[in-house]
């Protein structure tokens, strides 16, 4: 059996990763539904926020689920204890040292995986005892490791340093690329992008509709001096990258940046003026959809792949 589908108890090794005002409830329970995992991105939910989306995820689905944690969050601690009296099954953690919280998780029966962006942190996360990694490389939207390493180099730098179940994350929007992903190491593949446009993600649609219409070189990594976030080119991202190459200090930095930037763009639809954050896979995503037609479409596409690769195979 997969390694990634036996520790979450899940038929197929696809994970939605859990993503800030585009992964709730709705969104989660879909691809659990479908045979995946589905994390609610508790990053962008105040405590009594996500406690509504567990109760209401648990009501639409009787698959397991999981919570994304990012854990530089302010109420961490009330998170967590909302996430333990309601028994969610699955945790994964971001951000952070995956020392603070994996031993109290697991503790409570809760399984564990943590997202690094190197291999250094890979050994830390088994050290800990987490129950998988995921390793996401720079092409993915949101926050980015400031290794920039990509997803193609550090699944194979990973693999090697960690016996533990890995998940690849990072460009991974295809079952070809998950076909990619685990030749390389990988057990498993954890995808935001192409679920952020779903039908049920909770974004704006107005974000949807741009996300699908962007090519190549439509997002760019930037806010390096505070924490390294892949954005959509707007007049958000013309003011942030004007004012990094100006050298501004961080505090100048997060005084642009303010609070509320990502929910007035991928929540509320300001598509000037708020944080729009998406992966570069972006570019290969055409359609508005709902999880069931991504989920059938990345499985078709995976095994389709692996005769392809056999057949146009070489020897010497």
């Amino acid at each position: 059996m997969n390694r990634i589908c036996e520790v979450f108890n899940i038929k197929f090794p696809i994970i939605q990763g859990g993503m800030v005002w585009c992964s709730g409830w709705k969104l989660a329970s879909a691809v659990s539904n479908c045979g995946g995992l589905g994390l609610i991105g508790a990053g962008s939910m105040h405590p009594e926020t996500l406690e509504e989306h567990i109760i209401k995820c648990k009501a639409a689905t009787d698959k397991p689920f999981g919570v994304n944690v990012p854990l530089l969050y302010p109420e961490t601690e009330r998170i967590m204890d909302i996430i333990a009296k309601h028994k969610v099954p699955v945790v994964f953690t971001s951000a952070g040292s995956p020392k603070k919280w994996t031993a109290w998780l697991k503790e409570k029966g809760i399984t564990v995986a943590h997202v690094v962006s190197s291999s250094i942190f890979a050994a830390k996360c088994e050290e800990a005892g987490v129950d998988a990694i995921v390793a996401e490389g720079f092409e993915a939207g949101g926050h980015n490791g400031r290794e920039e390493t990509t997803t193609m180099s550090l699944i194979p730098s990973v693999r090697k340093a960690t016996t533990l179940p890995l998940l690849a994350a990072g460009g991974i929007g295809s079952g070809d690329a998950m076909l990619a992903a685990m030749v390389l190491g990988a057990d498993g593949v954890q995808i935001g992008s192409a679920f952020a446009v779903a039908e049920e993600s909770s974004a704006h649609p107005e974000f949807k509709k741009l996300v699908i219409a962007l090519g190549e070189g439509g997002t760019k990594l930037a806010l390096k001096k505070l924490a390294p976030t892949r954005l959509v080119k707007n007049s958000f991202f013309e003011q942030v990258d004007e004012a990094e190459k100006a050298g501004k200090s961080p505090d100048e930095m997060r005084e642009l940046l303010g609070r509320g930037r990502a929910k007035k763009g991928m929540f509320e639809g300001d598509l000037n003026e708020g944080e729009l954050e998406i992966g570069q896979v972006s570019a290969q995503i055409k359609n508005i959809r709902p999880v069931k037609e991504i989920m059938s479409e990345l499985l078709f596409e995976y095994q389709a792949a692996k005769p392809k690769v056999q057949k146009d195979g070489f020897t010497f």
